[in-house]
């Protein structure tokens, strides 16, 4: 059997929120925050989220293809944030946070398109879906303190009010999934 490694680029709001989840996924080998989407070179954490250069918080999760599937990744994404909101998540607002897919591959395209039609027909939240989906052009790693903030930063009141929460969520709902 061959083992192949994926990538994917998520945005669901925060990158700290996805960075902290997805490194508890069985089969992610690799999470780094970061910025796609944009029109500026080499953007700073300052210039996102300024909204001025267009650039989305994401992570980008490398995982084995024969553990956990794309379509998986995408459940646990859909399921860790709330994809009926335009250009904000909770009290993050700004189009920096909007929920949005950047595939690296038509299949991968092909599969996010059916996991929202599935979910639309599931009827679970009452808005539609406003997830976009489109194809990585750059992506642009975050500062090193972004990276793994969560599990650096524990008492740091973000991380005890929004983060932990999810992750305690996600821990009950996909104990599965975990490593």
């Amino acid at each position: 059997m061959i083992e192949l490694n994926e990538i994917v680029t998520l945005g669901g709001g925060c990158f700290w929120c996805l960075d902290a989840i997805f490194r508890d996924v069985k089969g992610v080998i690799k999470v780094e925050s970061g910025y796609s989407g944009g029109t500026v070179q080499n953007p700073t954490y300052e210039a996102v989220c300024s909204g001025k250069s267009g650039h989305v918080e994401v992570v980008q999760v490398t995982y084995k293809s024969h553990i956990i599937s794309f379509k998986e990744i995408l459940e646990i994404f859909f399921s860790i944030h709330d994809p009926t909101q335009l250009n904000r998540q909770g009290n993050d607002i700004g189009s920096q946070y909007r929920s949005v897919i950047f595939y690296h591959s038509s299949e991968q395209e092909e599969i996010a398109l059916q996991v929202i039609r599935d979910l639309e027909d599931l009827n679970i939240w009452k808005k539609p879906i406003v997830t976009q989906i489109t194809p990585l052009k750059d992506f642009y790693q975050a500062e090193n303190y972004h990276q793994d903030f969560f599990t650096k930063n524990p008492s740091q009141r973000y991380c005890q009010l929004i983060i932990a929460p999810k992750v305690i969520e996600f821990r009950v709902n996909f104990k599965n999934k975990l490593v």
